[in-house]
């Protein structure tokens, strides 16, 4: 007997010691240096050890009488339908190293990810090319036929732009693959760390708190607000998230990352709109999430009447299945409610690129044949 328990505790300690290891690794990142830290405290949204939201609000509301943690049951164990695709979704593979420079463009690669043209810059955000949204590769993991593009089919990269720390945003095997092509990255407070500790130069780190703006030779990245949170592992809203408007003399961009409706999407609009192309999320959303993710009514509305956008393209959809909705109702609905708006929807298939001196080109809806 004396044997047996002598085991379990050997097995219980090396187990133990395993995952500290693990979450000690380097995509789960490390402490802030004391100089980050300083300027992380010097901020006017960092309130009492974290990061404030634009309007103060619950991350997670549970909607039923049965308390929070019955609403985290049923989300992890209830059955819901068509939470992914019945076949491989389609692709294309555009050649992102031939596209023209003196033509703005944009390819979205699922669900946030993104490469945009702007005055011969080329941006990347949000870049997740490893196959799944999580610590681990069986939990979140991409739908059939989304994963086109590896880091080696990128070209070199003008700006990266990361909107927070979450594993669907900031992944740390395709960034260090990508690290050698990227010149500049702009991101909240507090996200440099990983940057650093990751390898990359300090130089080329442009960590900015909201309302900040970074020149890059005739592109302006605007660092704006974003209702969401943060967090990594334990502790939350330690960096800061982020939304993103790029500004060329020709094209006004803007990219949401993810958020919650809050008085910031009126703000911006009425600074820096009206855009000709918004990147919205579009997907991932819940009633008890109501307060950091947008409903695709709540995005067309603030496409058309607060961002005055031309032209819409939805994200943070058509890749992982982070919330419990069907995998294609996000475009359904986004197409119902801009329906009357004059806002263009813009619905590639993954891959696909989209020219934006093309006003006139239509789009299919092709998640429907892949329900």
């Amino acid at each position: 007997m004396k044997k047996f328990f002598l085991c379990v505790l050997i097995l219980l300690l090396t187990a133990g010691g395993a995952l500290w290891l693990w979450l000690r690794s380097s995509p789960f990142g490390r402490p802030m240096s004391p100089q980050r830290l300083a300027r992380i405290k010097a901020s006017p949204n960092w309130n009492g050890g974290a990061f404030s939201r634009v309007e103060p609000a619950e991350i997670i509301t549970a909607q039923s009488h049965d308390g929070l943690l019955k609403a985290w049951w049923k989300f992890f164990t209830a059955e819901y339908p068509d939470l992914t695709p019945s076949r491989p979704l389609p692709s294309k593979k555009t050649d992102l190293k031939a596209l023209p420079a003196n033509r703005d463009a944009l390819v979205w690669m699922g669900h946030s990810s993104f490469f945009l043209k702007l005055n011969g810059k080329n941006i990347l955000a949000d870049p997740v090319f490893c196959g799944y949204a999580s610590p681990v590769p069986f939990i979140g993991r991409a739908f059939p036929g989304t994963d086109v593009y590896a880091p080696g089919d990128l070209p070199e990269i003008d700006v990266l732009v990361i909107s927070h720390e979450h594993w669907d945003h900031l992944d740390y095997k395709t960034l260090s693959a990508l690290r050698p092509k990227i010149r500049n990255v702009v991101c909240g407070l507090g996200l440099g760390e990983y940057f650093e500790m990751w390898g990359f130069d300090p130089k080329i780190i442009h960590e900015g708190d909201w309302h900040e703006a970074f020149d890059f030779d005739g592109l302006t990245v605007h660092l704006l607000p974003a209702q969401h949170y943060a967090q990594r592992l334990f502790k939350r809203d330690q960096t800061l998230c982020a939304s993103f408007a790029f500004i060329t003399p020709q094209r006004r961009v803007y990219y949401t990352g993810d958020s919650g409706w809050a008085k910031h999407v009126k703000e911006i609009g009425e600074k820096f709109g009206p855009f000709d192309l918004v990147i919205a999320e579009n997907g991932q959303y819940n009633d008890d999430w109501r307060h950091i993710h947008m409903f695709p009514e709540q995005t067309a509305r603030a496409a058309a009447e607060l961002w005055h956008a031309k032209s819409l393209l939805p994200v943070h959809s058509g890749k992982f299945a982070l919330a419990r909705h069907p995998w294609y109702e996000p475009f359904e609905r986004l197409a119902s409610a801009l329906d009357g708006t004059g806002v263009r929807l813009l619905t590639p298939v993954i891959g696909e690129a989209v020219h934006l001196d093309e006003p006139e080109r239509a789009f299919a809806p092709w998640w429907r044949v892949c329900k």
